[in-house]
């Protein structure tokens, strides 16, 4: 199944705590806002890795209020997006996102 395929027969999302914690008090991002990514048009998503039998993926895309973010993520139980981390995009992340669309 591809990464898009994936997205569009997931059912939600799992959060680790930490990561959650992590994502706010390093920068500055919301659970919500994370989660809004996947639902908002253009999102761009690259497979970039495997670590300890765990594709993954990074992705580049929009929050509702138009904040521009990377979020790391993987695939749980198949059908759950575990987000690891969110942050700003990079100049070279936002210029590849534009490149995209």
């Amino acid at each position: 199944m591809s990464v898009e395929e994936f997205l569009k027969s997931c059912e939600g999302f799992d959060w680790d705590k930490g990561n959650e914690l992590k994502n706010w008090e390093g920068h500055g991002v919301k659970k919500t806002e994370a989660e809004q990514v996947f639902f908002n048009q253009p999102l761009v998503v690259f497979d970039t890795y495997s670590q300890n039998d765990s594709n993954r993926f990074l992705a580049l895309g929009k929050t509702n209020e138009g904040r521009f973010l990377t979020v790391i993520f993987t695939v749980r139980k198949k059908k759950l997006i575990r987000v690891i981390s969110a942050r700003d995009m990079s100049r070279k992340e936002r210029k590849a996102y534009e490149e995209q669309n």
